[in-house]
């Protein structure tokens, strides 16, 4: 893996990186879901950067997460704290640019997951698909040396089965567990609900990206452009991304999936819908006028933008929309206003 010594020293001055002192490890021990107090032995949620959870909520829920790494004309940073999506975005729109992902790799993590062992934490974290990239398997062997240090460390990873926003949705429900007081067994159980009810459609507006990322073939990729050809793309339930349909024209792309959700969704005006996009405002308010015309208004919206871990294969265009086709289930009781 290449980092730059730049990348390095970033990366630690925001706290994911090596904890050298224990004002670090402060800090750390305060990126957390704020209803919990202050010690040892506390059970903490901690997640990663594919989730797109917008900067209001992880401030607001005090959440502690781990950035995905993003390499720009071969520089290191870091989705979310050593870039932002706007400058994103605005690098990614130059099809000359040469930007590529890797995951977070086993001694990030295990820097990540230290303070925490030291602490005497519980830690639940929920991690990228396994089906989409390496995450969940690099937590894990960081997990194996942790506990070579600190054997008594009690963490479970857990496999979202998630990308996006849709993970983003999942992470959100498991924190207001947390923050109402629920025991980690129920959390992790919670969890495999909402991951098996979990639905995650999204589309491109070009797919000049996934040409240039290897995903699509340039032949096939040239008459689906020249088609005006848009995938409806799924996570499906190995946590995999494939490709559902395909249409013809933005619009009609934002119908369909408005037709999936009013197939698939439960009572969609008493539950949250995700929507998530790559900076561009326009489509987001399209997208939203479109599911309200064909679904009606949902109980309420989560907006996000769409960060490096998905976007640097898609391009600026994506739009996708995430919701459950259950309600809350045995676990209703704890998202009672």
């Amino acid at each position: 893996m290449r980092k730059s010594k730049a990348s390095r020293m970033r990366f630690c001055e925001r706290g994911f990186g090596t904890v050298p002192n224990v004002y670090n490890m402060q800090m750390y021990i305060r990126s957390t879901p704020y209803t919990m107090k202050r010690g040892k032995n506390m059970l903490r949620i901690i997640t990663d950067s594919a989730t797109d959870l917008p900067k209001d909520y992880v401030n607001a829920h005090h959440l502690h997460v781990i950035p995905t790494p993003v390499v720009i004309d071969d520089v290191d940073y870091f989705d979310g704290e050593t870039i932002q999506t706007k400058e994103f975005y605005d690098i990614l729109d130059d099809m000359n640019r040469s930007i590529r992902t890797y995951h977070i790799n086993p001694e990030m993590f295990e820097n990540a997951f230290r303070p925490y062992a030291q602490a005497g934490d519980t830690v639940i974290y929920v991690c990228f698909s396994t089906g989409i990239a390496g995450t969940y398997n690099a937590a894990n062997i960081a997990k194996s040396n942790i506990l070579e240090e600190y054997p008594d460390f009690d963490l479970t990873i857990i496999d979202s089965k998630c990308a996006s926003i849709g993970f983003g949705l999942l992470v959100s429900k498991l924190v207001t567990m947390l923050e109402n007081g629920v025991d980690k067994k129920t959390i992790i159980e919670a969890a495999d609900y909402f991951i098996e009810h979990m639905h995650i459609l999204f589309t491109v507006r070009t797919l000049n990206y996934l040409i240039k990322g290897g995903r699509l073939s340039k032949f096939s990729g040239t008459i689906g452009e020249t088609l005006d050809i848009k995938p409806i793309i799924t996570v499906d339930k190995e946590g995999k991304l494939s490709v559902l349909q395909k249409v013809r024209g933005t619009k009609k792309a934002y119908k369909t999936i408005a037709e999936m959700v009013k197939a698939d969704a439960y009572d969609i005006s008493h539950q949250t819908i995700a929507i998530c996009h790559g900076e561009d405002e326009q489509a987001f308010e399209t997208a939203k006028r479109i599911l309200e015309k064909e679904c009606g208004k949902p109980g309420e919206y989560f907006e996000a933008v769409v960060g490096c871990a998905i976007g640097a294969h898609t391009g600026r265009g994506i739009v996708g929309m995430c919701f459950l086709d259950a309600d809350d289930g045995p676990y209703a009781e704890y998202f009672v206003s």
